[in-house]
């Protein structure tokens, strides 16, 4: 996939650091949206606020790098892609 970036001139992605992958594999677990303090509770890393807070420093910024969405305050959930739809002119 990095290599049809680059031969299309779009910069690859940056690779994510540990904790941000560690975030986005509790998606995947969890198969649904998650708050930040749902994702404490997966990873097992304490639910003060001190671990919720960093987590949804992370997660505000996976939404800024259109990984995840908010759709709701607090809320947070992977990105769906977009289903393709038939180009009505190529029958």
């Amino acid at each position: 996939m990095l290599e049809l970036a680059a031969e299309d001139g779009i910069e690859p992605p940056e690779p994510l650091p540990p904790g941000y992958r560690e975030v986005l594999a509790a998606f995947e677990q969890a198969g649904h949206g998650l708050r930040a303090k749902g994702i404490c509770e997966i990873l097992r890393i304490g639910t003060e606020l001190r671990h919720t807070e960093s987590v949804r420093a992370k997660l505000k910024r996976l939404v800024d790098r259109d990984i995840l969405t908010e759709p709701e305050p607090g809320l947070f959930a992977t990105v769906q892609p977009t289903p393709a739809t038939p180009d009505p002119d190529s029958t």
